[in-house]
This record gives C-alpha cells, sequence and structure tokens, in this order.
C-alpha cells in the first residue's frame, strides 16, 4: 500500500537542549514576565544555569542535573533566597521547553519536582532611629545642586518608604494635592501594583527646595548632576540611587546601609508613632499583611499583641 503523500514524521522531544534551544525557552520565558524586575531576575539566572550547563558534561536536562545544580549553588553560599529564585527560573525553563516540544515532558516534571533551599529563620535587615535619619539627611551638603538633590531623594526614602526604583521614575505629575495633603498618586510599584503614596509636609519641602533650585517643572522628578553642578539628563537610575544612600551613610557614620533599609525605617518609624499595620501595608504597597509583619521588629509586635 502506496504511503501518503505530505506525511511528516513527528519530532520526539529531546532529552539534551543545545544552546540555540535554552535561548528560544529563555526568550518565551522572559516574554511571559510582566514586570521588569522579574525579567531582568530571570534573565541573569537562565544565564548563569546555562553557562553553568553547558560547561558540563552534556547530560540529560532533568532532576538530577537541577540538584547538581542547586549543590553548586549552595556551594557558592549564595542565601536561600537567592538559590530558591534560580532554581524558579531554571523550572520555567524547563516548563517552556516542554511546552514548546524541546523536551521531553517526563524530564519537566521531574524538574519541577526539585525543593528549594531551606529558609532558616528571618533576615533581620537594618534600619535607623529618629537620631541617626536626622543625620543621614545633614549628610548632604545643602550649598550644592547635587546636596539638595540627594537630600530629596533620602527624604522620599525615609519619609514615603518609596523602592529605589520607585524612587527613580516618580514623575512631578505624579505629586498632586489630595484632601489637603500632598500625595504621589497612582504610583505603579512592584509587581505592577497601584497606590498612592502619602507624602509629609517636610518631605515636600525637601522636594520644592531641589526643584525649585533645578528648575524642575515636568518630566522625571531627580535628574543627574556633573561635577560642574549642572543637570543633564532626563533622570536617574536605581544605581544613583544607590550611591546616594550609600555615600551619604558613610558621611553620617552610618554602618552597612542599603535603600531597602530606608523603607524599614520607615514601616518601623510608622509603627512607633502608632500607625495600624494594616496602613503600613498600604504605605508600602505590599499585598499580603504578612509581607509587611516580616520588616523588622514588626513581627515580633504584632505578635506579642495578639
Amino acid at each position: 500500500m502506496a504511503k501518503p503523500i505530505n506525511c511528516k514524521r513527528k519530532t520526539a522531544p529531546k532529552r539534551v537542549l543545545r544552546l540555540p534551544d535554552l535561548d528560544l525557552a529563555k526568550r518565551t520565558v522572559l516574554n511571559s514576565l510582566g514586570s521588569p524586575d522579574s525579567t531582568r531576575a530571570y534573565a541573569h539566572a537562565i544565564d548563569d544555569f546555562v553557562t553553568w550547563y553547558c560547561s558540563e558534561p552534556r547530560l540529560a536536562f532533568g532532576k538530577h542535573v537541577v540538584l547538581r545544580y542547586r549543590i553548586e549553588l549552595e556551594s557558592r553560599l549564595l542565601a536561600p533566597a537567592t538559590i530558591n529564585v534560580r532554581l524558579a527560573a531554571v523550572r520555567c525553563l524547563a516548563y517552556e521547553a516542554a511546552d514548546s516540544g524541546l523536551l521531553s515532558p517526563e524530564l519537566a516534571a521531574g524538574i519541577q519536582r526539585v525543593k528549594g533551599a531551606k529558609k532558616l529563620g528571618v533576615r533581620l535587615g537594618n534600619w535607623l532611629t529618629v537620631d541617626e535619619c536626622r543625620r543621614l539627611l545633614r549628610a548632604p551638603d545643602e550649598q550644592t545642586l547635587k546636596g539638595k538633590r540627594d537630600r530629596a531623594v533620602l527624604a522620599m526614602l525615609l519619609g514615603c518608604g518609596l523602592r529605589r526604583a520607585e524612587v527613580a521614575k516618580v514623575q512631578v505629575r505624579d505629586l498632586q494635592r489630595r484632601e489637603e495633603h500632598w500625595a504621589i498618586v497612582d504610583l505603579v510599584g512592584k509587581g505592577r501594583h497601584i497606590r498612592t503614596a502619602p507624602v509629609p509636609d517636610w518631605v515636600k519641602a525637601t522636594l520644592d527646595e531641589w526643584t525649585q533650585t533645578a528648575a524642575i517643572a515636568d518630566g522625571r522628578l531627580f535628574r543627574c548632576v556633573n561635577r560642574s553642578g549642572t543637570i543633564w539628563g532626563d533622570g536617574i537610575t536605581e544605581k544613583v540611587v544607590w550611591h546616594i544612600v550609600k555615600y551619604s551613610a558613610k558621611r553620617a557614620g552610618i554602618q552597612q546601609l542599603a535603600p531597602h533599609d530606608c523603607r524599614r525605617t520607615c514601616a518601623r518609624l510608622c509603627h512607633a508613632a502608632g500607625g495600624e499595620l494594616e496602613q503600613i501595608q498600604f504605605l508600602l504597597g505590599h499585598v499580603s499583611v504578612e509581607t509587611t509583619e516580616r520588616y523588622p521588629g514588626l513581627q515580633a509586635e504584632v505578635a506579642a499583641s495578639r
């Protein structure tokens, strides 16, 4: 009996993925993510895995390979949270490869069963006292344009509890007066969650000093300042915010301070002033109140009150 014309043989899923297959699966994973932060983190994680996988003998891309990769990550003394992000990216890579017909479904299912690293305890982080906050805000030179900008950035971190990415992206038009109070309206935060962040009067006064001196009326609220004291560009990056915090902390004599520690400080000071946990959750833009409770000093106090 004659074979039917145009009959195509079905290609069986692969067990060993080559670099083009991994690259295709990586693009599919990154295109499925909505957050720029998640996209950046997963891209770095996948690149790290691909580099390691291609340097090893070409074994089947399955559970035992991912287990070996987890052991490799643990040998680097990475934090459990970092390891779990890397493994989550690899699981997504395997899922997309199987969904595209590049990888055997059985191997992908085995990879999904790889457990992450256990988190022992809660990372404490750091936070500032009221006196340390004052010292940090006085650290920039207020006589210079750069100093006024740096002080305004620190004020938003400490007074509004913003993430450094949110500070870098704030527009002048976002700062609006609502019900006789200033606020950053429709702030798009992590995971594209939208909130309105209240702006204390002292923070608004610091921002006005910066914008009036720099003659900024629209666009990004913060701009780069060169060594001659001239504004250039149309905004700043997260890295600039990081350098502002590190440089100011060094001048203030504060050790081991990161931008997110200013956010922790805002939460703790709000709670100490009588703020309810739900109010702090709204201020910080947390989806779950359990996330707010994990901030330094809050979880123990909430547990004691219960």
